[in-house]
């Protein structure tokens, strides 16, 4: 199994999915990394040298935000809006949704006990 920035990805997959194991990388800009990097995208991720490896790594390391730096950036997005107070940050800090989704029906069961959105009229 093939470390790639310290995450195993599956050598059983073909290139391009196994890129996408990685935090921060989906399917566009992991065929973005192989064409830079002149890749087979069919070949199986365990198929590749260490100077592939190699070569990825360094890429990523020095191209692309990805897993620990890219989650502690989310992070502090999240805490800014909160300590802001913003709408968004207020909706993160009680663990309501923050995009505009539905409160009625959907999103009681997401994060664990149900949470009032607004008391009944009598």
């Amino acid at each position: 199994m093939p470390r790639i920035i310290g995450i195993d990805v599956p050598d059983n997959k073909r290139l391009e999915i196994s890129l996408t194991y990685i935090y921060g990388i989906g399917r566009h800009r992991a065929n973005e990394i192989i064409a830079k990097l002149r890749l087979d995208p069919n070949m199986r991720a365990h198929k590749l040298t260490q100077d592939d490896l190699a070569r990825i790594n360094t890429l990523l390391q020095g191209e692309y935000v990805v897993e620990g730096d890219l989650r502690r950036q989310v992070q502090n997005n999240i805490k800014r809006l909160i300590s802001i107070h913003s709408y968004r940050g207020m909706r993160h800090r009680v663990g309501l949704p923050v995009r505009g989704q539905r409160t009625k029906t959907n999103s009681r069961t997401r994060k664990g006990r149900r949470k009032t959105v607004a008391n009944k009229k009598k």
